[in-house]
């Protein structure tokens, strides 16, 4: 990896992503009936903010300007998705154990050689990688050290057997 002069703070974290959304219900459905985040506050039916682990939010959903809207066509700029990084491969798949059992489709899998991942949409159309880092020193490199990223795709039939 090449380190910029000019880097930002080596411990900076993405603290929070928050997103428009046509309609609170069907996203609080979906990330705290499904996946299983917490509810950590609710604006009625114009905002919600949700967390994994007591963070006071890890996401943020809002209509103040997109009650009833639609996602983005495609071939237009915007998102393309958000990451969210379980702590084991035993909680990735629990997360896909629980899209299974709430019939949610997963439009694709990779495995990355850095980490497992699961790519879908949420109910407006954001795209999510649900997603476990394996151990940095299990990262593959090139011949001259650097990062390389692969992209084969995950054993769904061994990951839902690392489900707890």
């Amino acid at each position: 990896m090449t380190q910029n002069p000019h880097s930002i703070a080596g411990g900076t974290r993405i603290g929070h992503v928050h997103l428009k959304t046509a309609d609170i219900q069907r996203v609080h459905d979906f990330y705290v009936g499904i996946l299983g985040f917490n509810e950590v506050a609710r604006l009625g039916d114009s905002a919600l903010f949700v967390s994994a682990g007591g963070y006071h939010h890890h996401l943020g959903f809002n209509t103040w300007e997109s009650k009833g809207g639609s996602a983005p066509a495609p071939g237009t700029t915007g998102l393309y998705h958000v990451a969210i990084l379980y702590p084991t491969r035993a909680d990735l798949a629990d997360a896909l154990r629980r899209l299974i059992k709430a019939k949610w489709p997963v439009e694709g899998t990779s495995d990355h050689g850095t980490h497992e991942a699961l790519y879908l949409a949420d109910p407006d159309g954001n795209g999510l990688e649900l997603a476990w880092d394996r151990p940095q020193n299990e990262w593959p490199l090139d011949e001259e050290g650097k990062l390389k990223f692969v992209s084969e795709p995950v054993d769904l039939n061994d990951l839902l057997k690392a489900a707890n």
